[in-house]
């Protein structure tokens, strides 16, 4: 008598599974149409996406990282494409659309492979093969020359360009950018990135954003009779409350007559006094306070020349100690000149009907903060963004040099992967000639944003570049010319692609080698 085995249930009622073909269909497919939002934001010609929360609030921007990050994306495939952006924007601050579209590229160019017969294992393989041989392009791309003030600005410019802040001022903003990098860099042993802050301030127009050699905060003197200026001041830096100091229990007091009153009163502003006393016997000049400070301490502050400012956040406490060298203090009593810093000047400056105050000159450690003006939120959001990527891209250049922009690179790796591709074999070889068109799509998009047939485009360009050995959409786009974007100053950082490439590769090898969904409901 034979038993008959019944059908093993492993998963729970109402989980669902999807396998194999479909289940490569439905993560590349997602992986694609999240790439495909942003492709139309890419290069300098880019449009811009307006993201409307459930709550109303409006962002508009064409910053990769941005658009991904407030798109409501379910699908766990495409929430891989948000994770390269925000990968690709935590290494190297810009090329977030670039990573974003090279691997929507690699999926789709994956798919046409597995409908071909290609197993999955060599197509992660070739493009793993094909990812080396990009990294081998881009360092023959980089430039020889050591970055200077000029090369510099360029690589600001060609990040900012297109991203809300106008052809024009993007070339100013390129110059205050480079300038507070320099500035950071020359004055302190280690480069640290928070040492260049960024002080959004609505009003006026882009082209108003200024450099201060310094901090500037959000903070208001606790006295408006204070003054709103000093010059050559020592800085207290203070991380405690000047009020009355209250005991661990309560108290209770029987006051009968006047007298005692007036005495209790008299004791009380004695303390306060004190505090007065204490800083002004330290030849303290300016008092910054993370915390509050008392009006009757302000009073005896006002009545010895000391500018008091108090309930600064944490990070502009921070950021004043970098600029002026200051201490932070938990107490006031016996300072010592050492815990003090000093700065040139320290200023109350008006804008439009709110006040921010600037701190410059630190003499300890250097720090830059650009003022950036725009005239609505919307405009100073989007500059604070391009900034945000010039900063991150000139730190980058520096840091690991600089390679043609305007498609060139991208033209130069498809080459070479397709020149070393003919030695590799086997089916990975479908795969590495595959990666190189995805790598191709990237100035084709660079063409259609422009309003170029991206076909004739590549064509000119791949003509352009093995006769010449470099070409680009140059022109920083505008017309789509193909031509030397050296020539043209049309730069990238050599990191920007190298990561780009890496987080495109990481993501896609990911998404291919999955062959089954489990998700329960």
């Amino acid at each position: 008598m034979s038993t008959r085995t019944q059908p093993l249930q492993i998963l729970v009622e109402d989980s669902e599974r999807t396998s194999g073909e479909d289940a490569q269909d439905s993560n590349v497919q997602a992986g694609k149409a999240v790439a495909d939002s942003v492709r139309t934001t890419l290069g300098p010609r880019g449009m811009d996406k307006m993201l409307v929360g459930s709550d109303g609030d409006v962002v508009i921007t064409n910053d990769g990282a941005t658009i991904l990050s407030e798109m409501d994306i379910e699908h766990p495939a495409a929430q891989m494409i948000v994770e390269v952006a925000e990968t690709q924007e935590e290494a190297v601050g810009d090329g977030t659309t670039t990573a974003a579209v090279l691997t929507g590229e690699l999926l789709k160019e994956s798919e046409s492979l597995f409908d071909d017969g290609v197993h999955p294992t060599a197509v992660v393989e070739g493009y793993g093969r094909a990812a080396q041989l990009a990294h081998e392009a881009i360092d023959a791309q980089q430039l020889d020359e050591e970055p200077d003030t000029e090369l510099l600005r360029s690589v600001a410019e060609s990040s900012m360009t297109g991203k809300g802040t106008g052809d024009v001022t993007a070339d100013r903003l390129a110059t205050l950018v480079v300038e507070a990098v320099e500035t950071v860099q020359a004055s302190n042993d280690a480069f640290n990135r928070e040492d260049i802050r960024i002080q959004p301030q609505t009003g006026s127009s882009s082209a108003s954003t200024e450099l201060v050699e310094g901090v500037a905060v959000d903070a208001e003197r606790t006295l408006d009779r204070m003054s709103a200026a000093a010059e050559d001041v020592s800085v207290a830096l203070l991380n405690t409350e000047l009020d009355i100091q209250e005991g661990d229990f309560d108290a209770e007091y029987n006051i009968s007559s006047v007298d005692q009153l007036q005495a209790a009163v008299d004791a009380e502003d004695a303390e306060l006094q004190e505090y007065a006393d204490d800083l002004s016997a330290a030849s303290v000049d300016v008092v910054f306070s993370s915390e509050s400070i008392a009006d009757q301490v302000a009073d005896h502050l006002a009545r010895e020349d000391i500018i008091a400012f108090d309930d600064l956040s944490s990070d502009e406490a921070d950021a004043v100690a970098r600029a002026t060298g200051a201490s932070q203090l938990g107490t006031v009593e016996d300072i010592e000149s050492s815990d003090l810093g000093r700065a040139d000047e320290v200023s109350v400056r008006q804008f439009g009907e709110d006040n921010l105050t600037v701190i410059e000159g630190g003499a300890e450690a250097k720090t830059a903060t650009l003022l950036i003006r725009g005239g609505t939120d919307h405009v100073i959001d989007e500059v604070e963004r391009a900034i945000n990527d010039a900063v991150d891209v000139t730190v980058a250049g520096i840091e690991g040099g600089i390679v043609p922009g305007a498609g060139a690179t991208e033209i130069a790796i498809a080459d070479h992967i397709r020149s070393e591709s003919a030695g590799i074999e086997g089916r990975q070889q479908l795969a590495v000639d595959a990666f190189a068109d995805a790598v191709e799509a990237l100035p084709r998009t660079l063409a259609e944003n422009v309003g170029l047939d991206p076909i004739d485009a590549l064509v000119e360009l791949r003509s352009t570049y093995e006769s010449e050995g470099v070409a680009g959409f140059v022109a920083a786009g505008q017309t789509g010319d193909v031509g030397n974007p050296i020539d043209e100053e049309v730069f990238d950082p050599a990191d920007v692609k190298h990561e780009a490439v890496t987080a495109a590769v990481e993501a896609t090898t990911m998404i291919a080698r999955i062959d089954d969904v489990i998700s329960a409901n």
